[in-house]
């Protein structure tokens, strides 16, 4: 391995070693051969290809798929102190020029675009004025026709081994099963590149998954508020309104809940999806629209409302939860109306004939997952093709196994009731005659006197949907054509119909139980030094609203769990820390340190070398604040943190500190009260107030409010 990667890797993104395939994939880019990348979230597939062109000499082009994707990557990287860029129609003309005259004269890095851009003359004219390291085709399964993510761009990115030859190529994905890996090397002539296959399993993640019926939503609500207050997460509906109700509903329970649909203008899912990224306990209720270009690592859960339409779609949208490493829940709730709506929209689709097939064998995967009784885990991975030699004891059914019953004599009951009928009713009106009820439209159709009617007393009309739910997901029954519900015998129904085949189905509670699981919460929640963690994380933000940064772009939660275990004492140990590169180190080390030194306890419990306590004893000696940061070795912000606390705690008083008239105190004041209020960003006080007062006024300032701001 090249020593200037392994380099790179520690001094600039703070990381001791590589993981998974990273090592061999870098090294096959820097050699300049191509690759085809597999690796799930979370895994690292960025540094797959930003490593390798800080080494290389020249430029990295990024292929990315959205905006929001490429700008937060940018962004991250110019926090990491890499020269990275973008070219969108985010920028102004001026804007542009400036970035390609940096391109020209080789002073950026790693330059992301997107498809359509790169396909253009005027682009592919510009790349042939530079010196190329690499190319890197992110969210690479987008060339697929067969996937839910289709970009027709993309099929035309084969022009870059045709214009530029020799720069090697590394395609990347996390999400493709066979087929798509198929299609990925074809399209991009990438049929000579090193496949690397790493496995496709997120340990961290608990698959959950339940049958609530009209409950969903109550059932959500118990998840979030049981498992995960004051926590972010995603909830995926599969249309916009109920994107838009659910999330009206979630803030009428107390919580901060934002829809994310098309339907919404650019500007309103633009602040959303900020307000996700930057804040904390906010929860995005949206439709498949959202997430793909979503780089937050602390999402705790993925909560679905409504079934996914593949396999696929299901592991990459619950792949956004738990990019961090740390424990995080997939749970979803759905119920025989998702199963039906699904089946109507895959025969109802303008595909061809081929299409179909394959969204029919794609909807069946996902059918039949919801509905095993083994692993979840173990049946996942083996739809892409990786084997899981045992259970995995973190999904539900591993957690409280599933009892099943033999259901033969219930489906015959079940089927015979939909022949005899016609084949021409929904299940609602089967029940019905499943359980002897003599409505107008049984009487009308004389059903109340076929042999079926009434022989289903032993059920509820709830566990007869439980059990047309789940034939209808074993394809013994149909729905039909048209949409209107009606359910229809299938040619694999026969054998259990006739007698020659047992049927076992899943069985069912009475009551969907949330799922305990036997492994480690997150250490931030359940730490006994819950006030550090509360601490580093409010320094953290402290620190994203001057930077006017997402608070994970200052440091993961996987970071500041790391700070607590080794509680590092001066910069050389807070460097070894995962996750601290030099810049970093640079910019943020005094402020943790100083949070932690605060929080630190001797072994007889009084707080040793308590930082705050002595930069308050140096400031009433009536030494000045420069002086104190200079005789303590901390930056003077550091010191003005210290006095904050020391003025919230009432010790000491905001004038002692502060030398400003009364009538701008008030305007601070008046303008942290209405600003700060509504969205919890010093930055935007600091911006209402056209930057005339320093951060650390307006954190005294703050902290003399706070018996105001409860």
């Amino acid at each position: 391995m090249d020593d200037a990667a392994l380099s790179i890797l520690r001094h600039t993104f703070g990381y001791s070693d590589f993981r998974l395939q990273q090592r061999e994939i870098i090294d096959t880019l820097i050699r300049g051969e191509d690759a085809v990348v597999l690796m799930p979230t979370g895994g690292g597939k960025s540094l797959c290809y930003q490593i390798p062109a800080l080494v290389r000499e020249g430029t990295g082009i990024v292929i990315s798929p959205l905006i929001a994707l490429m700008q937060d990557q940018v962004v991250a990287l110019q926090e990491q102190g890499v020269s990275a860029a973008f070219l969108n129609s985010t920028l102004d003309a001026q804007t542009s020029r400036q970035i390609e005259q940096d391109l020209v004269n080789g002073d950026i890095d790693l330059l992301y675009v997107a498809p359509e851009r790169l396909n253009t003359p005027g682009f592919i004219n510009l790349l042939r004025q530079l010196k190329i390291s690499l190319f890197a085709i992110d969210e690479a399964h987008c060339v697929s026709q067969w996937g839910h993510d289709f970009r027709p761009d993309y099929i035309q990115l084969s022009l870059l081994h045709e214009q530029f030859p020799e720069v090697p190529r590394i395609a990347l994905t996390a999400t493709a099963d066979e087929t798509t890996r198929t299609e990925i090397r074809q399209r991009l002539q990438l049929q000579q590149a090193r496949l690397f296959i790493a496995s496709f399993d997120r340990p961290n993640i608990c698959y959950r998954i339940s049958e609530s019926g009209s409950n969903a939503r109550n059932a959500l609500l118990r998840f979030i508020l049981n498992e995960h207050e004051n926590h972010a997460g995603i909830v995926y509906c599969l249309s916009r309104s109920k994107v838009e109700s659910t999330a009206r509903w979630l803030c009428d329970k107390g919580l901060t809940a934002l829809p994310y649909h098309a339907g919404l203008s650019a500007q309103l899912r633009e602040k959303h999806q900020q307000r996700f990224l930057k804040e904390d306990a906010v929860i995005i209720v949206a439709t498949i629209a959202f997430g793909m270009g979503i780089d937050k690592p602390d999402v705790r859960f993925v909560a679905h409302l409504n079934l996914p339409k593949s396999m696929e779609a299901y592991y990459q949208e619950t792949g956004r939860a738990g990019r961090d490493g740390l424990p995080a829940d997939a749970w979803m709730a759905y119920g025989l109306q998702d199963v039906i709506m699904l089946k109507q929209m895959m025969q109802q689709s303008d595909a061809d004939e081929q299409h179909k097939r394959v969204e029919h064998h794609k909807l069946e995967a996902m059918l039949g997952f919801t509905e095993i009784t083994g692993c979840r885990r173990q049946a996942l991975l083996a739809y892409f093709n990786e084997t899981l030699e045992q259970p995995c004891g973190n999904c539900d059914n591993c957690i409280k196994p599933v009892d099943t019953w033999d259901a033969t004599t219930a489906a015959q009951k079940a089927l015979s009731s939909v022949y005899r009928t016609g084949q021409r009713f929904g299940v609602n009106y089967l029940i019905d005659v499943l359980t002897g009820k003599q409505t107008e439209r049984i009487v009308q159709f004389g059903h109340d006197r076929l042999a079926v009617f009434g022989v289903g007393k032993e059920f509820t009309a709830a566990q007869w949907r439980n059990i047309f739910r789940q034939l209808i997901s074993r394809n013994l029954l149909n729905v039909d054509l048209e949409g209107h519900g009606s359910l229809r015998l299938s040619d694999s129904c026969r054998p259990v119909l006739r007698g020659e085949e047992k049927l076992f189905l899943r069985k069912e509670t009475k009551t969907e139980k949330a799922a305990r699981r036997g492994r480690k919460a997150v250490a931030a929640d359940k730490t006994e030094n819950n006030a550090l963690w509360q601490a580093l994380r409010e320094c953290r933000k402290q620190l994203a609203d001057e930077h006017n940064l997402p608070p994970y772009m200052i440091f993961h939660d996987a970071t500041l769990s790391e700070m607590m275990q080794r509680m590092p004492q001066n910069r050389e140990q807070f460097g070894r820390i995962s996750g601290v590169g030099e810049k970093k180190l640079e910019n943020y080390a005094d402020a943790f340190l100083a949070v932690i030194e605060q929080h630190r306890e001797s072994p007889g419990g009084r707080k040793a070398g308590d930082s705050i306590n002595e930069t308050l004893a140096l400031f009433r000696e009536g030494c000045d604040i420069a002086t104190i940061a200079e005789q303590r070795g901390l930056k003077l912000n550091t010191i003005y943190s210290h006095l904050a606390s020391a003025i919230e705690q009432g010790e000491i008083k905001l004038e002692q500190v502060i030398d400003l008239p009364e009538s701008e105190i008030s305007l601070i004041h008046d303008t942290l009260l209405s600003v700060y209020q509504e969205n919890k960003k010093l930055s935007d006080a600091y911006n209402a107030l056209d930057g005339g007062y320093e951060y650390h006024t307006l954190r005294c300032v703050q902290a003399a409010l706070m018996p105001d701001r409860q």
